[in-house]
């Protein structure tokens, strides 16, 4: 009987005959101990995976050969490979370049120690695992799944990244852009739903005047050509009876969270500050607002966020720590903090002692007038979750604005033709067009 141990690292999101022929060729050396990359290693250097770590361990536990399955729970073998001292380690060939590059160096020098060997089998040629996510992304995703993403990626990534999102061509965009940096991949997370930009891309004033039929309209634009978990803006809720059927409709379409910000009557753009006249609600109706909003959802699925507004309405952090407290206690998910300083002061002041409290939830900022601080640096204030909330619509209305003069200046089209992408750049965006 063979006694040698052969450790095999792999996140098999989507298993395919590359895992398998690695197993079929790991198993010759002896028993096979499958160290399987949780939800967090993964998130560490690409995207989520699409099944949650206990799930891809019942898969990778009944293939033939598998002896036992493991966490790892870094990129990094080294922990596992210290507690294991495997005779072998077996890999694919494809690890000499790119993000594992390094890995692949301290697994050599680690399993040097005991007299390890690394064995590394062919890339298996025919498989590719962009073109297989890329066809998953193309079939699109359930409520279920999309509902439950955000919650696995505050379990699994030390920030969340969204951005806003006001029709379909934006939430592609949001689905779509990636760049490596150092080369790790980076994307955004998932969409903010904003009602700002919602009632902007509308030629309507952000004053709730855009109903929830119309908005609810938006947002399948966005579900129906994007799989990334959404963070809808729900304004002030609008009164605590209506309040309980946009939760119900929202949990139903599969939304993620829902934003309620604590102010009544008419509202405004908070970023307008004290300038305009604005009113923020008791914390008992607020906190009576949130266990209503939460006793109507169906599943723990869905996360209700409670929105602070006492810093842009200089009530001080003394006021927003108390209201925190109170929505916490009433059954929120998480607090956003909302500022319209320019300086980072208050919401480190709020962040430091918001991270004291006992019964802490995740907390979500909006960097749109504090842009300075780098994501790096929200972390160490233990921020969960960074929004970006305007930026798109923003960064396309002077754009748009300077084509428009640009045709009426020379009495053509020709000259706008710098400030216009390819348009075969956007068909190709968007799935079917090339069927």
């Amino acid at each position: 009987m063979n006694d040698k141990k052969v450790y095999v690292a792999m996140s098999a999101d989507i298993m395919h005959t590359g895992h398998i022929n690695i197993i079929n060729e790991a198993k010759k050396y002896g028993d096979v101990i499958v160290g399987l990359l949780t939800d967090k290693a993964i998130a560490s250097y690409k995207r989520l995976p699409y099944l949650t770590y206990d799930q891809r361990k019942v898969v990778v536990e009944n293939v033939k050969g598998v002896s036992h399955v493991m966490p790892q729970e870094t990129l990094d073998y080294t922990g596992n490979l210290i507690d294991l001292k495997p005779d072998y380690v077996v890999h694919g060939d494809d690890w000499k370049t790119g993000v594992q590059k390094k890995t692949r160096e301290k697994v050599i020098e680690v399993i040097s120690g005991w007299g390890g060997e690394l064995i590394e089998i062919p890339y298996t040629q025919g498989i590719s695992s962009t073109y297989l996510n890329a066809r998953i992304k193309g079939v699109g995703t359930t409520t279920e799944i999309r509902m439950k993403m955000l919650q696995r990626l505050l379990d699994s990534k030390s920030i969340v990244r969204a951005l806003e999102v006001h029709n379909g061509l934006s939430g592609l965009i949001v689905e779509n852009t990636k760049v490596n940096v150092n080369e790790i991949q980076q994307e955004f997370d998932c969409m903010w739903m904003s009602s700002l930009t919602d009632s902007i891309a509308k030629g309507k004033p952000d004053i709730e005047c855009v109903d929830l039929t119309s908005r609810m309209n938006t947002l399948n634009e966005i579900l129906e050509v994007t799989t990334k978990p959404v963070i809808f803006d729900a304004d002030t809720g609008g009164l605590t009876e209506h309040f309980v059927f946009k939760v119900k409709t929202l949990e139903r379409l599969g939304v993620s969270a829902i934003v309620v910000e604590d102010k009544i009557g008419l509202k405004k753009n908070s970023l307008f500050g004290t300038s305009v006249p604005q009113t923020q609600d008791s914390i008992e109706n607020c906190a009576h607002k949130i266990a209503e909003g939460k006793k109507a959802m169906v599943t723990s699925d869905m996360m209700l966020i409670a929105r602070i507004e006492s810093l842009i309405l200089n009530k001080g952090i003394d006021d927003a720590i108390e209201r925190a407290t109170a929505y916490l206690e009433a059954g929120a998910d998480g607090i956003m903090i909302h500022s319209r300083s320019t300086e980072l002061d208050e919401i480190k002041a709020f962040c430091n002692r918001y991270n004291e409290y006992p019964n802490r939830k995740p907390l979500i900022v909006v960097p749109t007038t504090f842009n300075q601080v780098t994501e790096a640096e929200l972390i160490d204030l233990g921020v969960d979750i960074v929004i970006y909330a305007n930026h798109l619509l923003r960064s396309a209305y002077p754009a748009m604005k300077k084509t428009a003069r640009t045709i009426l200046e020379n009495g053509r089209c020709f000259e706008a033709n710098e400030y216009c992408t390819d348009i075969h750049d956007m068909i190709r965006l968007i799935p079917g067009s090339e069927k």
